[in-house]
């Protein structure tokens, strides 16, 4: 079964045609609400809010362990995760969609690993962060729907819930990050450790710190607006991906 993980601006599926939602309990605590289950076109989707809804849970405080355990337990292989980034690369503006290939993580403090305690110690290969098959499909289906979409960029993982320091996007843009966001680890690689696909849908919805229109700092505000104009689209992208 697909799972999607909505995040900033995606905290429904207006698409999804809703059986139920249901409370997971898990070894981990509890994921950041209910999973609704439902379909599109007529195929099995469960969805779930990163942020709560309401987006009352902060990027660093998101219990990432607890929402993939409960995917995967209640039945979900795929995972596509929505999440909202700062453009670094030039050509990244406002507005653009991307389907990232690899992964930074500059993130401290979150729960990162299921193999801690009594588990028993298991070492995963990350080099490529995530599945391929999932965001060739991704891309596929971006196209089919019309909607253009970047593929491959580099996802710095910040901790947030602060946006960064102008000097900081300088460092990650030497480090070779192309975007910035702040849920993409560990969510990435929680879902390699159980097993599960997974690749993200990228919406860039301001230029990062120091670039563009940020360079005398971010405006916030247009950062709701670019959300908004993005929603559909996103959703038009799933329907596609799920319909291939």
């Amino acid at each position: 079964m697909l799972a999607i993980i909505g995040g900033t601006g995606l905290t429904q599926l207006a698409n999804l045609d809703v059986s139920r939602r249901q409370v997971v309990r898990t070894p981990y605590g509890e994921p950041s609400g209910p999973l609704t289950f439902g379909a599109i076109r007529g195929v099995p989707v469960v969805f779930l809010a990163r942020h709560g809804y309401g987006h009352t849970i902060p990027p660093h405080q998101v219990n990432y362990r607890a929402n993939l355990w409960a995917l995967k337990e209640q039945g979900a292989g795929d995972i596509v995760s929505v999440v909202s980034v700062g453009g670094i690369r030039t050509d990244l503006g406002p507005g653009r969609i991307v389907v990232p290939h690899q992964i930074i993580d500059y993130t401290c403090g979150r729960m990162n690993t299921f193999f801690e305690n009594e588990a028993p110690v298991k070492h995963i290969d990350f080099t490529e962060p995530y599945t391929d098959e999932l965001r060739n499909k991704l891309l596929a289906a971006a196209k089919a729907c019309g909607e253009a979409a970047v593929d491959g960029a580099v996802y710095a993982a910040t901790q947030g819930p602060r946006l960064e320091t102008a000097a900081e996007i300088d460092r990650l843009e030497r480090d070779g990050a192309d975007i910035v966001g702040m849920t993409g680890m560990p969510e990435a690689t929680l879902a390699r450790e159980i097993e599960l696909a997974y690749a993200a849908i990228a919406v860039v919805v301001n230029h990062a710190a120091g670039r563009g229109a940020s360079v005398r700092g971010v405006p916030l505000q247009r950062i709701e607006e670019a959300l908004k104009d993005a929603a559909g689209r996103v959703r038009r992208i799933i329907e596609a991906f799920v319909a291939a």
